[in-house]
């Protein structure tokens, strides 16, 4: 089972609000709005992802690597090791 199943509605949800502030960012490009005003929603629609990125972390600990943790061995390792470098890629954005 996919980690997020249990809220992938609440995901989908997130990831349109998130789209519809990265489209509103390219309308107020085309209408030339003042780049500060532009960076703002920038900012914010970053933030917005961020939350997704996290709340699918926490699923994938939850559920993902806590199964595997139950199997252990080589499959445990393999989890563990792609949330470390899931951990790793959203500290470096």
């Amino acid at each position: 089972m996919i980690g997020y199943m249990g809220n992938k509605d609440d995901v989908l949800r997130r990831l349109g609000r998130a789209e519809g502030q990265v489209r509103g960012i390219a309308r107020m490009v085309e209408q030339d709005t003042y780049c500060i005003d532009v960076l703002t929603q920038v900012a914010a629609a970053t933030k917005a992802l961020e939350s997704v990125a996290l709340a699918l972390l926490d699923d994938h600990l939850a559920h993902c690597v806590a199964e595997a943790a139950t199997v252990g061995g080589e499959v445990a390792e393999e989890k563990l090791r792609e949330a470390s470098q899931a951990i790793a890629r959203l500290v470096r954005s």
